[in-house]
């Protein structure tokens, strides 16, 4: 008798067909950067001179992306976490129109929000050159994220139960809200912290239009190298930018698959 978990032949084909369609492109990229010359494929031979260049124009972007990314979820954490339970638990009309507002800055185009962050503090001279007006625009564009994913846990009708229970044994706002509600939605959390950072990480539109030369990230010095140099440094400049966050989000999710497995509820 055929085992009722597995899948489908055809499905499985299709799915590997999908996989090979959306992977073709970013191998035959990271080859590109492998080669001596793009043109003539293999036949020219291997290297890794176009990796030397890349990091040595702009292996500064590595930190600078990764520490920016790093901020945006912290501050995520900060804001997000605590504006999701205020919004859910909050039966105002104002708490709706304004959770309606916080999304608008994912479909407005990212262009349109950068803009708009230099029409209101680009006069801020010191701010305006700083990593930290990027961090800014990262954070108007992520936070509808965290808000939205943590939210989704506070909505729990088993968390009101704990936490009318906890209220009701003295417990102060903040040994509820730390001590039980922030541990019950603790995956939802690591969920949102995982999105923010790979967006952040990857965000080029607003990013792009909010940089200055010294504030350059992994997205915009990748669209620099492509638009200014040869396709074998642009294709191993993208072989970088793997090699960078791959790591660092197969252990973000590994911490969240540990986190749903011991604490998830």
């Amino acid at each position: 008798m055929r085992n009722a978990r597995q899948a489908p032949w055809s499905l499985v084909a299709l799915t590997a067909l999908v996989s090979l369609f959306m992977l073709a492109p970013i191998a035959l990229s990271v080859l590109a950067g492998l080669v001596n010359n793009y043109s003539t494929g293999l036949k020219s031979g291997l290297t890794l001179r176009w990796l030397g260049e890349v990091w040595e124009n702009y292996g500064g972007t590595v930190g600078a992306s990764l520490l920016l990314a790093l901020g945006c979820v912290l501050g995520n954490l900060l804001i997000g976490v605590p504006c999701a339970y205020a919004l859910v638990r909050s039966r105002s009309r104002l708490a709706r129109g304004f959770e309606e507002l916080l999304t608008l800055p994912v479909a407005v185009p990212g262009l349109a929000s950068a803009l708009a962050l230099i029409l209101a503090y680009g006069t801020l001279s010191g701010f305006r050159q700083s990593f930290a007006f990027i961090l800014v625009g990262h954070m108007v564009f992520t936070l509808p994220f965290m808000v939205r994913t943590v939210g989704a846990a506070f909505q729990k009708d088993e968390l009101r139960a704990l936490e009318e229970a906890a209220r009701s044994l003295g417990a102060s706002f903040a040994q509820r809200f730390l001590g039980v509600l922030v541990p019950a939605v603790l995956p939802a959390i690591v969920a949102g912290c995982l999105m923010v950072f790979t967006l952040s990480v990857g965000e080029f539109n607003l990013t792009w239009m909010l940089h200055t030369p010294l504030t350059r990230t992994l997205p915009v010095g990748l669209a620099d190298s492509y638009a200014s140099m040869r396709i074998e440094i642009g294709s191993a400049y993208t072989l970088v930018f793997l090699i960078v966050i791959l790591p660092v989000l197969w252990g973000l999710q590994a911490i969240g698959s540990f986190i749903e497995k011991h604490h998830g509820t």
